[in-house]
């Protein structure tokens, strides 16, 4: 069948453990005390949930007010039978909380799924901790390092449950990664790239039930911070219990049953379950789990989990929260006023633009809001990329001309776009190392920003493109007008507007930019299709130790390097057995990095890592505009325990890692 899923684990849609020759043991479990239950009651007036005062009404037990309910008609087991024997104890960011309430939100539509990964799918068998500095278990209790990294052991917790009751144990980790991402029905590229060393996939055996050990040729430096990303969240979102029936290694009827249920094949039906926001059936490990479809009318409920397997330092079952509820808002404007009343508790997404933190700010007081700050860590604002593996051989001959891209860099009044379209945020700046980086390379963040239309001119004729035509525009060796249609979503994010300005700087130099923004599914579809010829995105991957992570920018790796080189990111994921040969030099640089992912110490990692980088600024694959400037978030007064500050990321997806299941509502 075609394949739907790829190396990268990129989603709908982006090393720090030291570790040495010996085992490292890594560990952040506690086992909580016991509790006396409270009052179960837990609604308010109308018999609505409770916000504010009536949520900290209630002395805080062992577990929910719901659940307590539901325990009590027998409806549900007790806590203790809930629980897993040790479970993980969340430190507040501020203090213990209360139980009660909605965490009301806005999502934009199917596009937008990122945001219900970020607020309450981020459950991987790793996790950052919330300084972005170091992996830690999550899922697993533990995890030994062994052989010089070439092997890693996970313990996982006894008792532990799916959403469904289930226990959850080592054969869901196998079934995930034998059966699903090493069925090539299923994973056409087999397991992502992290989990693969010098071209060959690690091997897993369960231990025991509680235990499995992954093994690899050589040593996979990365593997424990790529267990703390969603590119690994797979392994701890597959129960076998729910899937081996839809699974044609598991039950002989499997394609029948697709049939049944009007799919052609097997693993198409299986994809479909395995949507986990479309799919209110599927068991899960989150906080809080769907009880509505995603796609399906204009307001998303995700409800407590009865078996949340994490308890706060006084041993009270997480979340505190009793829903997640999101509002389906598909225009910005809505989303924005809404926030401006005080309608969002809590929202770092789609609202966060510059152009809306003042009008934000003038309403504070009245909505009952503040912000917290997010550090950014997109290495611009926005890049120019150009597809460098264009299906058209002469726009391809263009695009892949280092001089046509330095030319049209040159030909930007980067300024004027800080000063018109950022509220003045920012500086120029290439697609590179952030300053906070210790990857960060001046000359590389620097090179061709300044703006110079005589240099400009210059570069595009020596790139052999003098010839114009009657309106004044370069034609390509075709003889035809060269023009770029640059493609980029639409909405909040939208960069509509700064492309207007950069569509007359080019004009100057002969060079015709059609701007089109779309659909951002429509936008997803083309440039996986490889049917664009430049695409605008933020670049992430820029900040502290990110360009390790999450290389896509620097060299075609990993799922956004299908911006300008689809075709050689293929070639690097597939080991070389599907899309194209790149140069010698992106060659060079993809064995570099490749070496990179076999280093254990950190710090190496960094010198191989800063060598990856000086081939990227040599090669000069995109064209970067303005330093992304710091971000933000709206949260309500009563609403508690978000940080102040959190990092902007994929890698450190935000807000996830700031452990949500402790955030709580009082108003005092």
């Amino acid at each position: 069948m075609t394949g739907v899923r790829h190396r990268s684990g990129e989603l709908s849609r982006r090393e720090l453990l030291r570790t040495g020759a010996g085992a490292l043991l890594v560990a952040t479990a506690t086992t909580s005390c016991d509790l006396l239950s409270t009052d179960p009651s837990d609604k308010g007036a109308n018999g609505q949930p409770p916000r504010g005062n009536e949520a900290a009404s209630a002395r805080n037990g062992r577990e929910a007010p719901m659940l307590a309910e539901r325990v009590k008609a027998g409806k549900l087991p007790p806590v203790q039978e809930r629980l897993p024997a040790e479970p993980l104890t969340v430190k507040p960011n501020d203090r213990v909380g209360v139980y009660g309430g909605d965490w009301r939100s806005a999502i934009a539509g199917p596009s937008d799924a990122a945001w219900l990964q970020r607020t309450t799918g981020y459950e991987t068998l790793m996790r950052w901790d919330l300084q972005f500095e170091q992996a830690i278990p999550n899922v697993a209790k533990e995890v030994k390092v062994e052989d010089g990294g070439r092997t890693y052991v996970f313990t996982l917790r006894r008792g532990m449950r799916w959403s469904s009751g289930e226990p959850f144990t080592a054969d869901d980790i196998v079934f995930a990664y034998d059966s699903v991402m090493g069925n090539t029905d299923l994973y056409p590229d087999g397991p992502p790239d992290f989990c693969n060393v010098r071209g060959k996939p690690g091997t897993i055996e369960k231990v025991d039930d509680q235990t499995v050990r992954f093994s690899f040729a050589a040593p996979n430096g990365l593997f424990l911070e790529n267990l703390a990303t969603l590119y690994s969240s797979d392994l701890t979102n597959l129960p076998r219990h729910y899937f081996e029936k839809f699974h044609a290694e598991f039950n002989p009827d499997a394609q029948a049953l697709a049939k049944q249920e009007g799919e052609g094949h097997w693993a198409t039906l299986f994809q479909a379950k395995m949507d986990t926001w479309s799919n209110p059936e599927h068991p899960v490990l989150f906080p809080w789990v769907p009880v509505t479809v995603f796609g399906e009318g204009q307001r998303l409920v995700y409800e407590r989990n009865p078996y949340y397997w994490k308890v706060d330092p006084q041993g009270s079952q997480l979340p505190y929260l009793d829903r997640l509820v999101m509002a389906v808002i598909g225009e910005p404007e809505t989303m924005t006023l809404r926030a401006s009343g005080g309608e969002i508790d809590m929202q770092d997404r789609t609202i966060n633009t510059p152009v809306n933190k003042p009008v934000l700010a003038r309403y504070r007081e009245s909505g009952g809001f503040d912000f917290f700050d997010e550090v950014p860590t997109s290495c611009v604002t926005f890049a120019i990329a150009l597809n460098l593996n264009h299906k058209d051989p002469v726009k391809r001959q263009i695009f892949q001309n280092r001089d046509f891209r330095v030319g049209l860099s040159l030909a930007i009044d980067r300024q004027e776009i800080i000063d018109v379209a950022y509220q003045r945020q920012g500086e120029p700046f290439q697609v590179a190392p952030r300053p906070d980086s210790p990857m960060y390379d001046e000359e590389m963040a620097k090179q061709y920003t300044k703006f110079d239309p005589a240099s400009a001119n210059e570069y595009l004729d020596r790139a052999s493109y003098r010839e114009r035509d009657g309106s004044g525009f370069r034609l390509g060796p075709d003889g035809r007008r060269i023009s770029i249609r640059v493609e980029h979503p639409s909405g909040p994010t939208s960069q509509t507007d700064p492309l207007e300005l950069v569509k007359n700087y080019w004009k100057q130099v002969g060079v015709e930019l059609q701007n089109r923004p779309e659909d951002r599914s429509l936008f997803e579809e083309r440039r996986t299709a490889n049917e664009h010829d430049a695409t605008t995105w933020g670049a992430e991957g820029g900040g502290k130790i990110e360009p390790i992570l999450r290389p896509d920018w620097f060299l075609p790796s990993r799922f956004e390097s299908i911006n300008y080189a689809p075709l050689w990111m293929q070639w690097y994921e597939s080991n070389g057995r599907s899309g194209e040969r790149p140069p010698e030099i992106v060659q060079q640089q993809m064995a570099l990095y490749r070496k990179l992912n076999e280093t254990v110490d950190p710090d190496e990692r960094i010198t191989q890592m800063k060598e990856v980088l000086r081939i990227a600024k040599e090669y000069f694959y995109h064209i970067g505009i303005s330093l992304a400037p710091p971000g933000f978030g709206i949260v309500k007064n009563n609403f508690h325990n978000v940080p102040e500050k959190m990092p902007a990321s994929f890698i450190w997806p935000s807000p996830g890692p700031s452990n949500p299941e402790q955030y709580f509502i009082q108003s005092s």
